[in-house]
């Protein structure tokens, strides 16, 4: 019965030391398509705003408007 256990808890370390290197993989691919979205979109967004100035006959596109802030109001 000691070999029993002995190899049901090797049994289960080694599936948990697996399952740890699955997930690391699972990371690490998740990161490199995230990268690979994210250079795709910049790269999508320069021509897209290429074309436009293109269109509008300018050479430089316009800069985005910066967003308003919200005052806070006094509590009171």
């Amino acid at each position: 019965m000691d070999s029993n256990s002995k190899v049901n808890r090797a049994n289960v370390q080694f599936a948990k030391l697996q399952r740890a290197e699955e997930g690391k993989k699972a990371a690490s691919e998740y990161e490199a398509e995230r990268i690979a979205v994210l250079a795709k979109t910049e790269r999508l967004k320069a021509l897209r705003l290429a074309r436009d100035a293109a269109q509008q006959g300018t050479a430089s596109p316009p800069a985005p408007a910066p967003k308003a802030s919200r005052k806070k109001k006094p509590q009171g």
